[in-house]
């Protein structure tokens, strides 16, 4: 078993990074699809797996891997929309243990909001540090919360949808695997 949870934790960092892939740019982000397979590691590997998925994803991209959606290396920490790649790790944890005892579409759009506000928080804060004090482009509050989350929120109920449709399917194919861990 745990071996077969470490394969899908290598397979859904892989995955995290072909969906940061598929994207449409929209600066100083973009929107991709990180966040669905992120929200699928957590709810369906736990969150203990589902945290080593991202965080393997997150430190490989840092390693120089260029596989975050605009490359990848240390440097990528001064990219405005690191705080949101960043917050992918937390996410899962979360979205893992909202989903522990039950995956159902209720408990999945639970998770997938509260995930989303781990994301969102974290991504929000370090694109207003770098944007305003290393950059020093001076944007305001309605400014970021536009750019940063606001124009994001709609493909984020899709990814959520898709979550709450696939996921109760495949845990039951997977055996609620995540269901066992202490």
């Amino acid at each position: 078993m745990k071996t077969r949870l470490m394969i899908l934790s290598a397979l859904f960092a892989a995955l995290t990074a072909a969906g940061a892939w598929i994207r449409i740019p929209i600066p100083p982000a973009a929107i991709s699809l990180q966040f669905l397979f992120t929200a699928m590691a957590g709810i369906l590997l736990g969150w203990k797996y589902g945290t080593l998925s991202q965080a393997v994803y997150v430190i490989l991209g840092l390693a120089g891997l260029p596989i975050f959606t605009l490359g990848g290396g240390m440097g990528y920490v001064l990219q405005p929309s690191f705080g949101f790649i960043l917050g992918l790790v937390p996410a899962a944890a979360v979205m893992g243990l909202v989903t522990r005892q039950h995956i159902t579409p209720k408990r999945i759009a639970l998770a997938c909001a509260a995930g989303l506000g781990v994301i969102y928080l974290l991504g929000l804060i370090h694109m207003a540090l770098i944007l305003n004090l290393y950059l020093d482009q001076a944007w305001p509050v309605s400014k970021l919360l536009w750019s940063g989350m606001l124009i994001f929120l709609p493909g984020d109920a899709l990814k959520t949808a898709a979550c709450c449709l696939i996921c109760p399917r495949l845990a039951v194919y997977l055996g609620k695997m995540h269901q066992s861990q202490p």
